[in-house]
């Protein structure tokens, strides 16, 4: 079964919210909130969904932001979901996503569910309506849509997807929670040591000068730091700034550059191999949900190069789907680029003598994100010590030159 991708990147603009009042088929009383260009707009979307309006006015903008959260993935993965419990239960499709637009509190949502109830309504298929919205619908998302829709089994796929999208969430946190937290400690150390370098010990430099004798060499360096903050702090400051200004547009606008951060950041200790994990979780994880749903495996290959979140492992798909488009055996093209652990590759080939490859890179799948799971715990539990002993040896330090000269002091009065 082929999938073709059509792709339509039409921006939506931003739309007003509007509060209303009105009465409903059953001539009960309803009210709440919609999205819409006008007031006009709004009364005719009312109206089209069997609600007559009494009163509808402008939400008031609050005096910071939008007054609606941003969509994340994060809640995808939660529409994804309860879209899949809907179907399985029998509800009709746009039926479904009425009820989940009425029933979530984020504007940004709900005006972003009712456009795609519209488009369905309006006689489009489903995959076509959610490629009008990239930015919240990836190619990956669109062509397994697809794919239900030209099976006649779009619950099953959805709940495939639903899966794939916790997994993928899961999996994100894990790491995010295994980089932020080093990072967020040492900076506050960093913070920490460039106040007592500027504040405090230009305090101990005064009452140094009074003493008349020469300071420890490490109590000068100290001095030295400090004074050179205090000098041309406000051009470190600025330097600094700019260097990551560019360093991040050079980032941005490089594809060279990022993939060779990439490869650079496989290599890190600890680090790395967490990211190693995480990379073949996530193609492991996409290839499986993309072949079980129908795409072709070259199709889905494409796809797991691209969700699998690291130009190595992208560049080495690639070049898998280049090589089993040519007729080779995908473990065999897995061996040859060097990248794949024996596990992974014993396992798609068992996969591709029993006819079974989507439940076998499952299996791998469950396995990686369990490993990188009890892989960020144990780096939770080894980083704690770690900086709480740079932080000893940082603050200390400090402290000893700072004192040393007063612990000299003390000898000569003695």
């Amino acid at each position: 079964m082929a999938i073709s991708k059509k792709k339509n990147k039409t921006k939506v603009a931003q739309q007003d919210i509007f509060i209303w009042q009105g009465v409903n088929r059953k001539g009960m009383k309803t009210g709440g909130e919609l999205a819409a260009d006008s007031a006009k707009a709004a009364r005719e979307q009312l109206k089209h969904q069997g609600v007559n309006p009494t009163k509808i006015k402008k939400k008031p903008k609050p005096l910071f932001g939008n007054g609606a959260k941003k969509i994340v993935a994060k809640d995808i993965a939660v529409i994804s979901r309860q879209l899949a419990t809907m179907l399985n239960a029998g509800v009709p499709l746009v039926q479904s996503v009425e009820l989940i637009a009425k029933g979530n509190e984020n504007a940004n949502i709900r005006h972003l569910l009712n456009e795609v109830g519209h488009g369905i309504q309006a006689g489009s298929p489903l995959n076509e309506v959610l490629r009008q919205h990239p930015k919240y619908f990836d190619d990956l998302y669109c062509d397994l849509v697809m794919a239900g829709e030209q099976s006649g089994a779009l619950e099953g796929v959805y709940d495939r997807i639903a899966t794939y999208k916790e997994k993928a969430e899961a999996l994100k946190s894990k790491i995010k929670k295994a980089m932020t937290y080093p990072i967020a400690v040492l900076l506050i150390a960093a913070i920490v040591t460039i106040i007592l370098l500027v504040f405090v010990v230009p305090q101990f430099e005064q009452i140094f000068s009074s003493f008349g004798a020469e300071l420890p060499a490490f109590t000068q360096a100290v001095i030295g730091v400090s004074n050179i903050l205090q000098s041309h702090g406000p051009k470190l400051s600025a330097a600094v700034i700019v260097g990551v200004f560019l360093f991040v547009r050079a980032y941005k606008n490089s594809r060279k550059l990022r993939d060779r951060l990439d490869g650079l950041l496989l290599k890190l200790p600890i680090f790395g191999m967490i990211l190693n994990k995480a990379s073949l979780a996530r193609f492991s994880r996409t290839l499986a949900t993309t072949f079980s749903a129908g795409v072709p495996l070259i199709e889905a290959l494409d796809s797991a190069a691209g969700a699998s979140g690291n130009a190595v492992y992208r560049n080495a798909i690639m070049t898998i789907k280049s090589e089993v488009s040519a007729g080779m055996q995908m473990n065999i093209a897995m061996r040859n680029t060097k990248l794949f652990p024996d596990m992974v590759i014993q396992m798609v080939q068992i996969g591709e003598e029993s006819g079974a490859i989507d439940d076998m890179l499952n299996k791998v799948a469950n396995i990686y994100e369990q490993e990188v799971d009890d892989a960020v715990d144990g780096l939770s539990a080894l980083i704690e010590p770690m900086i709480m002993a740079i932080l000893g040896v940082v603050i200390g330090g400090l402290i000893i030159a700072m004192y040393l000269p007063i612990f000299q002091l003390g000898k000569i009065v003695s």
